[in-house]
């Protein structure tokens, strides 16, 4: 099977809105809901369709296609600058230290702090693969795709990007850092939180939460112990960041607990090392890469066997299929 990655249409509402059912909540960017779906479509239409070089507020949906059933399989998205329309909030966890003569002790404690220091990055969040095609390397062809996107309309996107892990969800659907921290002050659960966040974004939390620092030692074992902590499913989308060359800087999401993973843009290892050339040659063999063709709603991505030469390069004919391409036209690809 070749699956290629490409901008979202609206035709693929419905089996977007079928995935995110299968999230299982904590999912802001694929909420289960399709009015705030459409939205998302609606919104990601007119990013793709701006034709300015220049960084707005622009969300950029991308799906995951089996070419030969044309069933959408997965999705991803892309933020081109976060904490525009309404502030972008995180925990900083920090520390701070206090002395006592009389008892000759030096005490340190952690803090939770709402910080802003994020707003005006880029982001790439909204990653999930079908359950059943969690196999062959699609959900590092979702990932990297975003990147490859990045590469090919880099002066869109900020010089700092961000990343969100889901968070420790427990068998209820429901947040134990959630219930330590916000559910206190707001007298409503998780999943009505997250649920409204998705829709009308996260203003409410600077509205109602006390601005003051909390001490982490105040709140609960269940709080603590899931904070910088991402979900279980999230755990090799971590360490697939980290291998981007993301770092955790101690941020974590407000809502769950879940790691902010950071990095500099042009320091990601698939932007970093992504190279434009020309395609001399349709023909099976070489080493494994992902390949992009086409700009803004014609950009695509697949999975493609590339072999360099001083001239170009050459893709394997699946590829070339999938991408729309042949002999004669650029492409930009990244080793796998």
């Amino acid at each position: 099977m070749t699956f290629v990655i490409r901008a979202a249409r609206d035709q693929d509402l419905q089996p977007l809105y079928e995935m995110a059912k299968l999230t299982g909540g904590g999912f802001t960017n694929l909420p289960p809901e399709k009015d705030a779906l459409r939205t998302k479509l609606e919104r990601s239409h007119q990013a793709f369709a701006r034709t300015g070089d220049d960084i707005a507020d622009d969300l950029f949906v991308l799906v995951l296609e089996n070419i030969e059933t044309g069933e959408v399989r997965g999705t991803c998205q892309i933020f081109t600058q976060v904490g525009q329309k309404w502030p972008f909030y995180s925990y900083r966890i920090g520390m701070v230290t206090k002395h006592s003569q009389e008892l000759d002790r030096t005490f340190r404690a952690q803090l939770l702090s709402l910080a802003n220091d994020l707003e005006g990055s880029s982001e790439v969040g909204g990653l999930f693969l079908h359950p059943k095609e969690r196999a062959g390397g699609l959900g590092m062809l979702l990932a990297r795709s975003r990147y490859l996107f990045i590469a090919r309309h880099r002066a869109r996107f900020a010089d700092r990007i961000l990343a969100e892990l889901r968070g420790v969800i427990d068998e209820a659907g429901g947040s134990p850092f959630w219930d330590g921290v916000a559910g206190r002050f707001f007298g409503m659960s998780f999943q009505e939180a997250d649920e409204f966040n998705a829709i009308h974004g996260n203003q409410f939390i600077a509205d109602l939460m006390p601005k003051h620092p909390i001490y982490i030692a105040m709140l609960t074992e269940s709080a603590r112990s899931v904070i910088g902590r991402p979900h279980p499913s999230g755990r090799a989308a971590m360490r697939m960041l980290e291998n981007e060359g993301f770092a955790w800087e101690n941020y974590i999401d407000i809502f769950d607990g879940g790691p902010t993973m950071t990095a500099r843009t042009d320091q990601v290892h698939a932007i970093r090392d992504a190279r434009t050339e020309t395609v001399t040659a349709i023909a099976d063999g070489g080493e494994p890469g992902l390949v992009a063709s086409g700009q803004l709603a014609e950009f695509r991505c697949a999975m493609a066997q590339v072999r360099r030469s001083a001239d170009g390069v050459s893709i394997d004919s699946d590829a070339a299929r999938a991408l729309g391409v042949g002999e004669g036209d650029m492409v930009m690809h990244v080793g796998r």
